[in-house]
Order: C-alpha cells, then structure tokens, then sequence
C-alpha cells in the first residue's frame, strides 16, 4: 500500500492560514504537501496530485503585478478548489471579473447556501452557516460555467462552482475553526470530488516510516542524537522497533535539564526499552563555557556548538556507522 498515492497539492499564495489548510487535508487521512505559488512547474507535474488547494494571500488579483494561478495546475485536469485569493485569481483568470471593495468582510459572516453542488450539497440542513471572511477584494462577475452557490452580505459571490469541470471557489476560510463546516467541506472536496481515501493514519504512517527505514538502512548501524524531547524520543522509538540493536543513541547530558530529566531519560529508553544509550556527563563542560555570559542569543550559540563538539567526540568513539538520524520537527522545514 502506498499511502502518498492519494494526494492533494496545496498551493501556497502566502496566505497565514496555508498550513492549516494542509493540517485540515492530513486530519482527513489524505497526505498533501504545500508548494509557493511560483515553484518550478515541473514539479507540479512531477507531484502529481488528484486535487489542488490554492490558498489565500495577501495580494490583490486587480493587480497586474500580483500572482497568478500557473498553467500547469490547469493541465493536470484535476479538481480545484481556491480558497480567498485562490478563488479570486480563479474567477478573474477563467474570464470573470474582481474588484476592491469598499465593504470588506474581516471575521464573521453568514453564509447562505444558494444552490446545490458537488462541494456543499447535503452538508447543511438550515441553508446558511457562520464563516470567517478576510478579504477586500470580491468577484462580482462569474466566469462562464460557473454558479453562485453561496452568499454573503458583502460579498454575493461567497462561493462558486463548476461541477462539470471540478472547479470551485471559496471567499472564506474553511480551514480555520471559525467557519462552521469547514472542515466538512474540505472533507468533502478531498474524497468526495478528488476521489482520495484515508490511508494518511498515524498507523499507516508508522507502519510505512519502519518499512522505509528497514529497506534503506539494511543491516547499517545507525547513530542519533538523542536529547529526551518529543521530536528525538519519537525518532529512537521508530527507530529501535524498526532496527532493534542496529541503532546506537547519543545522550548528551549538559546539566540544563530539570531534575532527574537525565536519570528519566536512560530509565525510558535504555532500561524499559532496551535501546542502546551512551550517555556523556558533560555538565561541567557546558557550565564552563557559559560561566560570566549573560546574553540569550551567546547562551544559546555555546550550548549548540559545545553540544556539537561533545556529540562528535562521542560518535568517533564508535566504528561502522553509516547513518546518522535526526529528530525534528515539520515547522523546523520552514522555520530552519
């Protein structure tokens, strides 16, 4: 089983939500990544995704300078949805009209459900809901083949649709907890429209992780840098029930933990586990080198380059190993 086969592309316009959005997909068991609006076109070919999110952004489709949708994501002839900006570069492209608005929407609105669609038909019994709306910018002019099949106060286009080419947009914000039904209807636009099932699961996911690190790891020793924080326990977890003894744990131990963090951390992985843990007693060393400064910013520089030059000394006391692991963090691809 292949649990990235059923996947969506989420387009990034720069809007603040664009990772919620992904969050939103993923929660739904269908895996998606999250590429800016102006990536290579080949490697949105290369993605291939049943399904395309285009996010919101800060930028105004009434602008010649602003961004627009790339062809490519057309010719996938896969299902879209645009999301706030996403929907208005949609409509302004594909022959409808934008425009500023001199009533704009930033927060709560009612939606009303105009009329029945692939995308919300059968999702709400009252025919109107509360969404999040922030936008200044509105379409006041379909393009052609499409339907209005929502509405706001401010915005008579809340929501558009074409169900024969699988293309539809949305003024407000589904992905955030504010929209009632959101996540319903990113729900429905994943499986229902894109056709996507549900193997993205914590279970499938472990299950996919051990398998990919036996395959490339063989019978490699592995080494890893092993603090007792989520991101590197969970990694030596995955790890040991992929590869058992093959892999080997650094503990560094600088004397900045809370009290008995260190003793809790060889009695978790080395005593209950059985993981193979070294553990380096370098308080003094740390201490020492952080002794008279004051600083955050320098604090924060010595520990991770005397953390580095502990780590290393400890790796070169062993032999025959090819791997190094890391644990991290997903912000940590963006934040790093």
């Amino acid at each position: 089983m292949d649990i990235h086969a059923d996947r969506l592309l989420i387009l990034d316009f720069g809007s603040q939500y664009t990772q919620l959005i992904a969050r939103r997909v993923r929660e739904h068991g269908v895996y998606s990544e999250i590429l800016p609006c102006d990536v290579d076109p080949a490697r949105i070919a290369d993605f291939s995704p049943k399904g395309v999110v285009l996010s919101g952004g800060p930028e105004s489709t009434t602008d010649a300078a602003g961004w627009t949708i790339p062809k490519e994501v057309y010719d996938l002839n896969v299902p879209i949805l645009g999301i706030c900006y996403g929907m208005q570069a949609l409509a302004q492209e594909l022959g409808g009209r934008v425009e500023s608005s001199q009533l704009r929407e930033f927060g709560h609105a009612d939606l009303v459900i105009e009329d029945d669609s692939s995308l919300l038909a059968g999702l709400f019994e009252t025919g109107s809901l509360s969404v999040w709306m922030s936008h200044g910018d509105r379409v006041v002019e379909l393009p052609p083949g499409f339907q209005v099949i929502g509405s706001s106060t401010h915005a008579p286009i809340a929501a558009m649709a074409n169900d024969e080419r699988r293309i539809y947009g949305l003024q407000f914000h589904p992905e955030v907890t504010h929209s009632e039904g959101g996540s319903e209807m990113l729900a429905r636009f994943a499986h229902g429209i894109c056709g996507c099932g549900r193997e993205w699961t914590p279970e499938n996911i472990i299950d996919d992780a051990i398998h990919e690190v036996r395959k490339q790891v063989g019978d490699g020793q592995v080494l890893l840098g092993l603090s007792g924080g989520v991101d590197s326990s969970v990694v030596a977890a995955l790890l040991h029930k992929a590869i058992g003894d093959q892999l080997v744990c650094v503990f560094v131990d600088n004397g900045l933990l809370r009290l008995n963090e260190g003793v809790q951390v060889m009695e978790t992985f080395a005593q209950n586990l059985g993981v193979r843990v070294i553990r380096s007693n370098a308080e003094d060393r740390f201490l020492t080198a952080l002794k008279g400064e004051a600083d955050p910013e320098r604090k924060r520089k010595i520990i991770g380059r005397t953390f580095i030059e502990v780590f290393e000394e400890e790796a070169a006391k062993l032999s025959d190993v090819r791997f190094l692991a890391q644990g991290t963090i997903y912000p940590d691809v963006i934040e790093s």
